[in-house]
């Protein structure tokens, strides 16, 4: 089957940077849009940037201009570099990738990775 492991969140201070990784493994034959998106307590989940196979970019309002998506086709893995990091960052992130496995697409999600920014 396809796992997404994720990787690289934390604790960091107002101002501060974080990169976060996400890799796909298992039955891969292809794969579409990867991105990530985040929840914050008490909050509904929100897009927060994705990355087409093509490399087009979208990014959600709140963190244009500070984060940045990338991926590398070749190891099944997407980016998201945050900076300028501020509190209302703080979620935990879910890494999301639309895969073709087996004989069909699907969405697979990653177990998510918090993201703590102090004020």
């Amino acid at each position: 089957q396809v796992q997404l492991v994720e990787s690289g969140g934390g604790f960091v201070q107002t101002g501060g940077s974080l990169r976060l990784s996400c890799a796909a493994s298992g039955r891969i034959i292809n794969i579409d849009t990867m991105g990530w998106y985040r929840q914050a307590p008490g909050k509904q989940r929100e897009l927060v940037a994705t990355i087409t196979s093509g490399g087009s970019r979208n990014f959600a309002d709140s963190v244009k201009g500070r984060f940045t998506i990338s991926r590398d086709n070749a190891k099944n893995t997407v980016y998201l570099q945050m900076n300028s990091l501020i509190p209302e960052d703080t979620a935990v992130y879910f890494c999301n990738s639309r895969i073709f496995s087996s004989s069909w697409w699907r969405d697979y999600w990653g177990q998510g990775t918090q993201v703590t920014v102090s004020s």
